[in-house]
């Protein structure tokens, strides 16, 4: 009888120890100032007891692996299993142990600190790890083929390599095994993972503790220069804690990226399948300028940042290929970003950009590289300094921006960055003054780059004739042929005006030889040319 009076004395202790430890964590929670923490926190656990009501007990895993994340999503998963069974389970010893099965894929290339930090976790918390010593895919194939698992739990945030296109829910990519993804923390910010370490005071990995802020393997894995701290004194380098880490976007600075010999040394410059240099060397790269805004398509205003921005590129010596204005719907900004992204060096967009509902730029940049809108914690920093608390908790929609593909660049006269996405640039103005801003900063940050290199300037001679349409029609189509190079464009102000043929290059002996040759294609004084 002793024994059994000592075992299930045990067990109590453990059980109250986890039912302890959880309401702890719900506690530092509820009682944090944090309310972006609290909205995290809350999805989050929504996303684990979702799971749990979809997937019996049996048919759920989770994938630790002794990172930060995953040591964020054991705490979260214990509470939500917790919550999911209700406190009357811990009276019938529902939670002496963690039921969730726990695969742990152990590697000779993984740090010390984790597999040892992995073992403690487990044992301090009754986690039962099922250890696998195969590659993930493989370990996952036969832990599928021996088990009924169809769900598993993952550390993925947005910005991991594998993270790109996944939703909270997300089935396996073709050629895995089949099983569901799901993805608790998925909009979690680096800022977010410690700031639930912090406030709930849970345990992590010493690494962390010595300047890595992203931990792979020991072959790839650095501590991140970024939080080196300087000390004359000594040989040996320090550095400060992962969590003083101050822009999250450099987590993984601290990963080493192995380059190959056949790359090393280059810097390729090719976009669009187009080459930067040797488009340059011709003298001309090419945009797009689209305005987003039914208003303007209704005539309820009268666009005039569209013009203005033209005039903007044709004096750095770049050519408009076209000028285009769709409506406040996310498929027609994908459609007509998808044509002249890869038609043009650069395209700007203007208009739709905001939080309310006809704000969908952003979408539309997004599905027209078919990626998904994710949250930027950088961005959203500069939006709450510029528009206040307006602008916390979870479903910030202004701080949702192009996943992977985004850049943000700051200027000092600008409240909040520009958003540039590949070879699409976002502006923000709304009207000529703002754009002035813009394009001053823009050529500032951009100017000596390729995405908006100062070219040669143009240079343009107009002629004037009294000639009819008919009689210059065919000489002028024959002169376009033969200067290709040259933009010979011809317009009357009104019927009864005098024709105007203009000339427009970067070669102004091109513009004069062309206009020498359709001179002498009529009588003397047939043309006069204008001031």
């Amino acid at each position: 009888m002793i024994p059994f009076a000592f075992n299930f004395y045990c067990e109590s202790l453990l059980c109250e120890f986890c039912v302890s430890r959880y309401m702890e964590i719900d506690k530092a929670i509820r009682e944090s100032g944090d309310q972006r923490l609290k909205t995290k926190y809350n999805n989050a656990i929504h996303v684990i007891q979702r799971a749990l009501a979809l997937y019996s007990i049996e048919e759920v895993a989770f994938s630790f692996n002794g990172g930060k994340d995953s040591t964020v999503l054991l705490h979260l998963l214990r509470a939500g299993y917790f919550l999911h069974k209700g406190e009357q389970s811990c009276s019938n010893g529902g939670l002496t142990n963690f039921p969730v099965r726990t695969i742990y894929f152990e590697s000779s290339s993984a740090f010390t600190e984790i597999n040892s930090f992995t073992y403690d976790i487990a044992s301090l918390y009754g986690v039962q790890l099922d250890i696998i010593r195969t590659d993930f895919k493989s370990g996952l194939e036969a832990l599928l083929k021996a088990k009924p698992i169809r769900a598993i739990f993952l550390g993925v945030r947005i910005g991991d390599p594998t993270a790109v296109g996944q939703e909270q829910f997300s089935p396996s990519s073709p050629g895995w095994p089949p099983f569901m993804r799901v993805n608790p923390i998925l909009d979690w910010s680096y800022r977010d993972v410690w700031a639930f370490i912090l406030t709930c005071k849970v345990q992590y990995c010493s690494l962390y503790d010595q300047g890595y802020t992203s931990i792979g393997s020991i072959h790839d894995t650095v501590p991140n220069a970024l939080l080196c701290i300087s000390d004359s004194s000594s040989s040996k380098e320090k550095f400060k804690p992962a969590y003083l880490l101050s822009d999250g976007r450099l987590e993984r600075a601290g990963r080493v990226k192995k380059i190959s010999p056949s790359v090393r040394g280059r810097s390729p410059t090719v976009a669009n399948g187009m080459d930067i240099v040797d488009s340059q060397k011709h003298g001309m790269l090419t945009a797009s300028v689209i305005a987003v805004g039914d208003e303007i398509l209704s005539g309820t205003v009268e666009d005039q940042l569209g013009p203005s921005f033209c005039k903007k590129l044709h004096s750095i010596g770049w050519s408009v290929t076209q000028t285009a204005v769709v409506r406040n719907d996310v498929d027609s900004v994908a459609e007509e970003v998808e044509r002249r992204k890869s038609a043009n060096n650069m395209v700007f967009i203007y208009g739709g950009v905001g939080p309310l509902h006809s704000d969908v730029t952003s979408a539309g940049v997004a599905k027209a590289f078919g990626v998904r809108l994710a949250p930027d914690e950088e961005f959203e920093e500069y939006l709450r300094h510029f528009i206040g608390d307006h602008c916390t908790g979870d479903r910030n929609e202004m701080a949702q921006l192009p996943e992977g593909i985004t850049e943000l660049f700051h200027h000092e006269q600008l409240p909040v960055p520009l958003i540039k996405c590949q070879n699409v640039i976002i502006l923000a103005a709304t009207n000529i003054t703002e754009l002035d801003k813009e394009w001053t900063c823009l050529l500032e940050l951009l100017g000596c780059s390729e995405s908006l290199a100062l070219m040669e300037p143009f240079t343009s001679k107009s002629l004037t004739t009294n000639l009819p349409d008919v009689e210059v029609a065919q000489p002028l189509s024959k002169l376009c042929l033969e200067f290709p190079d040259l933009h010979i464009g011809s317009y009357r102000k009104s019927r009864q005006e005098i024709l105007i043929i203009s000339f427009e290059g970067k070669d102004r002996a091109r513009i004069d030889s062309a206009i020498e040759s359709l001179c002498k294609k009529f009588r003397a004084g047939a043309f006069s040319e204008t001031a």
